[in-house]
């Protein structure tokens, strides 16, 4: 049964107050979530009412699709509050995905309303025995981030060389899909990214796609790079993981002076100097993200043909992201002293959140390299870059 009780509130006035509750809520329920392992449904409900799961449906179905740079704000915000729940809450664009299945499927898995959540776990990849109509599946996979909460969860299949290694997604109603808690982390515990286990079942042809394979939706948004639009939302967690841990910064700048009787930490020099550095890298690093998205949005918008050189800036741009919110999270944490080395410590949130997204895949040091080889006229040595 899938969860679409809570729809959207008015877009507007409705609905942005509907966002703001929505991180007033996240303030006060953040700790229980990391404790627990997982955003709850009923929160997950208050993102629907904000319109963060109807972000990327496409209008024929009754979406409003946000313009890339808009949902990331959104994402920015939340993350800011507490970056695992925005990691959750950015797979409201993975919907985008669905674009390459019939439309017939795209229907069906609207038919409730355009407020659907959806999660994977993509790999391993899994073989799957093809069979008359459709794929058999039996398999483990891992880190499906906001699995707890989800409509529909999708898991990945080895697919033919046509998929130049991308995962076939194979996506299923989550009461069909066995959750098993394995996420035993320090950083972005509450994105519950658990492991999905099947065993034989059948999934029809018509409800898989490979991943960031062409669209049947002629619209700006399915016309935007598809995997990359993926690497930028979980980038912006970091961006949000920075401004919240220097946000945190600041606010205390004003205590008190030092165990050790030294002046008050926001009236030192060496205090000042690096809070200022950090505060140019981290804004300078989101202004480039968010320009070279609304520059390419502008293209899909035109019905321009978006280059692989232009998608592979995009992807250094969302490298070059997290990997900035990563370094102001740790000048915050450097900045603030003894005191953070507590569990309690409100910089901890920001410290084990933020030092994940440049692990992922998407984001890493070797994505670096790819987008170098891009601008070189070379073949990158990442899969499915850019």
């Amino acid at each position: 049964m899938r969860n679409n009780r809570n729809l959207a509130a008015p877009a507007g006035p409705a609905r942005e107050q509907a966002f703001q509750e929505a991180l007033d809520v996240l303030r006060e329920r953040r700790d229980e979530f990391n404790e627990q392992g997982y955003v709850p449904r009923d929160y997950i409900d208050l993102l629907k009412k904000a319109g963060i799961y109807r972000a990327s449906t496409p209008t024929r179905f009754g979406g409003e699709p946000l313009p890339p740079a808009e949902f990331l704000d959104r994402i920015e915000q939340i993350a800011a509050v507490d970056p695992a729940t925005g990691w959750v809450a950015s797979f409201g664009s993975a919907l985008v995905y669905f674009g390459a299945l019939p439309l017939e499927s795209q229907a069906e898995l609207y038919a409730d309303g355009p407020d659907v959540v959806f999660a994977a776990g993509q790999f391993p990849m899994q073989e799957a025995e093809e069979v008359d109509g459709g794929y058999r599946c039996t398999g483990v996979w891992q880190f499906a981030s906001g699995s707890a909460g989800a409509d529909l969860l999708g898991v990945g299949l080895k697919a033919g060389p046509e998929a130049q290694g991308r995962p076939r997604t194979a996506v299923l109603d989550a009461a069909d899909v066995t959750i098993v808690p394995a996420w035993d982390v320090s950083g972005m515990r509450a994105t519950g990214s658990n492991e999905l286990h099947l065993t034989d079942t059948f999934v029809p042809a018509g409800r898989t796609f490979i991943r960031g394979s062409a669209s049947h939706i002629d619209e700006p948004l399915h016309r935007y790079p598809t995997v990359a639009y993926a690497a930028q939302v979980l980038a912006v967690v970091g961006l949000g993981a920075g401004r919240g841990a220097l946000d945190h910064l600041r606010a205390s700048a004003a205590a008190g002076t030092s165990v050790t009787g030294g002046r008050r930490r926001g009236a030192q020099a060496t205090f000042q100097i690096g809070l200022a550095r950090a505060e140019a890298a981290l804004r300078s690093a989101r202004a480039w993200f968010y320009e070279m998205s609304r520059d390419v949005y502008a293209l899909a918008e035109a019905g321009i043909e978006i280059s692989d050189e232009t998608t592979a800036m995009l992807r250094l741009a969302a490298t070059n992201a997290a990997h900035a919110g990563r370094a102001a999270v740790l000048a915050a944490f450097d900045l603030a002293g003894t005191g953070a080395i507590y569990t309690t410590h409100p910089l901890q949130r920001y410290l084990q959140d933020g030092l994940v997204p440049p692990q992922h895949a998407m984001l890493s040091s070797a994505t670096y390299e790819a987008a170098g080889a891009v601008l070189l006229g070379e073949q990158p040595a990442v899969p499915s870059f850019p």
